[in-house]
Parts: C-alpha cells; sequence; structure tokens
C-alpha cells in the first residue's frame, strides 16, 4: 500500500466514524484498521524524513569537500 492510499483510507473511516450510523462492532474493526494504518503512515513518514536527513548531510559534506578544494 503507498502512503497515499492509507491516507485517503484513513479520511475515510474518519468520516464513517464521526457519522456514528454503524454498529459498535464495526466501529471497533474500523477503529483497529485506522490504528494500523496510522502505524503504517508515521514508518512511512519517519523513513522520508530519514532519507531526507541522509540526503541533506551528504550535499552538505559535498559542499564542505568543495569548499575546500578550492581553498587549496
Amino acid at each position: 500500500m503507498k502512503f497515499e492510499e492509507a491516507i485517503k483510507r484513513l479520511e475515510e473511516i474518519v468520516r464513517i466514524l464521526e457519522k456514528g450510523e454503524i454498529s459498535l462492532d464495526d466501529s471497533l474493526s474500523l477503529f483497529e484498521e485506522g490504528v494500523t494504518l496510522r502505524k503504517f503512515c508515521t514508518k512511512k513518514l519517519s523513513e522520508a524524513e530519514k532519507k531526507i536527513r541522509v540526503i541533506t548531510e551528504e550535499e552538505d559534506v559535498r559542499n564542505v569537500e568543495r569548499r575546500e578544494d578550492t581553498e587549496d
């Protein structure tokens, strides 16, 4: 599942639960699905954040190396 699909499903679950028109059992099932999706989305965001941090740090290192090369 992609992040965007998970977010879309989470939004759908929230709409359904907010209406309050389904049984308690169905509500609990949807809530459980929502918790699982939230964990999935949190993990994906964390992975993306780490990747961005690595890319940024690598770029910083390259910039420092370039500066050092031009100073020599």
